[in-house]
């Protein structure tokens, strides 16, 4: 398969990982509200942990291959992180739900589990994530906003490159689920060496000096 086979497949796992997150962000919504809803201690206890399992084995693993996805889609085309407005602001975004998922969201969940019901910024928390979501999709759709720079466009990447980042957060997710918990680190190895490749490739060449 060619250059644009792998490309597309690279933005289909995008999608697809993308409206995963945000399914498995409301799941937890719901799981959320309704064990704040109970009166029933079995049902707080049950919907809370349920939802701690969602986080760990559906939500994190998908959120991290999106995230990868979304990020190599931007390193190895002539999108890039920089050059126009609604790409700036999804990886802007995507950054913060990241550090709040993985740094705030999951311990926080996890600290509830068998415990009083969750906290309002907790069930808030997912419903914003989720939303959060949704307008990123509107932004991948729209393309609003114009073009934060202009210059020449970066090269896209070889075939190799979306192949990588196509296998990869598979990889990942399966041995994910094998251990037990998220593990994306064959994405971080694949996206810095192309963020590494990437600065390599478009960095101005200069011009030898006159000959002595």
């Amino acid at each position: 398969m060619g250059t644009k086979i792998w490309r597309q497949l690279t933005v289909w796992l995008h999608v697809v990982t993308s409206v995963g997150w945000m399914g498995q962000a409301l799941a937890l919504f719901t799981l959320l509200a309704i064990s704040r809803a109970s009166e029933d201690g079995a049902v707080r206890v049950a919907a809370t942990s349920m939802a701690h399992e969602i986080d760990t084995l559906l939500l994190a693993p998908l959120a991290n291959a999106s995230a990868f996805t979304g990020f190599m889609l931007a390193a190895a085309t002539a999108w890039g992180f920089t050059r126009h407005w609604w790409v700036l602001a999804k990886f802007a975004i995507t950054l913060v739900q990241l550090y709040a998922g993985i740094f705030l969201l999951s311990g926080a969940l996890r600290d509830s589990v068998g415990s009083d019901p969750p906290p309002v910024a907790l069930v808030a928390g997912t419903a914003l994530m989720a939303s959060a979501l949704a307008f990123q999709a509107w932004l991948s759709v729209a393309k609003p906003w114009g073009k934060v720079r202009s210059g020449a466009k970066p090269p896209t990447a070889p075939t190799w490159v979306f192949v990588a980042a196509v296998l990869a957060p598979l990889t990942d997710i399966t041995v994910g689920l094998l251990l037990g918990y998220p593990l994306p680190a064959l994405s971080l190895i694949v996206l810095i060496f192309q963020l590494v490749r990437r600065r390599a490739v478009t960095r101005p060449k200069v011009p030898a000096g006159p000959p002595p």
